[in-house]
């Protein structure tokens, strides 16, 4: 007799479980977690936007405008912070956005960084990584959400170089389909990547779908606008980048 109540309450403890869109119904409890515990969407545009504009005031030590101007998308994970690779897994929550044929940008798709090969920051508490993809194949598999994206065994990863006049056509390391940098402590500089796994948030995503606030559309014209600035050739003397103002809460 006393089993039929236990097995209600545990289909009903189920119940917001497999209420979950089957993308994340496929994934193990602890990246669901992960999932769950990501910044609110808005968050993750004011701390990219921010960690973009930052560089924008140090061309001269920056990712080399050439290499933007060029790039078929661009990642940028704010705060990638070491101990959640060894304790859950979980190195950092971004975005990734990509430029369509006709040169402009698209909306993010909001994703997860982690892996072992994120082992470079050690004694620092938390990195900024940005990735350049110098080709569309390595995002349209983040895109078409057929999984996660290895560096170095599904797209290849070097590190780039910075400066305004890095020759970025002539480097031979930029055969790679992706570039990569950290910035901490004021630090900014290329870093080898190999073996960081970057995956799609299909909760965030869903999430920033769904919010139709003008106020989400003005932060992601102001991620694209700091991309392009960053794209151009522009004088030492260029005024910085604006940076939109973060936004409160979840949508």
């Amino acid at each position: 007799m006393t089993r039929y109540p236990i097995a209600l309450l545990a289909l009903t403890a189920a119940g917001p479980a497999l209420a979950q869109p089957p993308g994340l119904m496929r994934e193990p409890p602890r990246e669901r977690l992960r999932d769950r515990l990501a910044p609110a969407p808005t968050e993750t545009l004011a701390d990219a936007t921010a960690v973009l504009a930052d560089l924008s005031k140090i061309p001269a030590k920056g990712i080399p405008p050439a290499l933007l101007a060029d790039a078929r998308g661009v990642a940028v994970v704010p705060r990638v912070v070491k101990a959640g690779f060894v304790v859950a897994g979980q190195g950092g929550h971004g975005l990734v956005i990509a430029r369509a044929a006709d040169g402009t940008w698209g909306d993010p798709v909001f994703v997860n960084l982690g892996g072992g090969g994120v082992g470079f920051q050690a004694g620092v508490e938390a990195t900024d990584v940005v990735l350049v993809f110098r080709d569309r194949k390595s995002l349209d598999r983040l895109f078409d959400g057929r999984g996660k994206l290895t560096l170095g065994a599904d797209a290849g990863v070097a590190a780039g170089p910075v400066g305004r006049r890095a020759q970025a056509a002539t480097d031979a390391k930029l055969e790679a389909e992706i570039v990569s940098y950290s910035r901490s402590r004021g630090l900014f500089a290329g870093v080898a990547l190999d073996g960081a796994v970057v995956r799609p948030d299909a909760r965030s995503n869903a999430l920033f779908k769904a919010d139709t606030r003008p106020e989400v559309a003005k932060q992601v014209e102001g991620l694209k606008a700091v991309l392009d600035l960053m794209s151009r050739e522009a004088p030492a003397t260029a005024p910085p980048a604006t940076v939109p103002a973060a936004m409160p809460g979840r949508p």
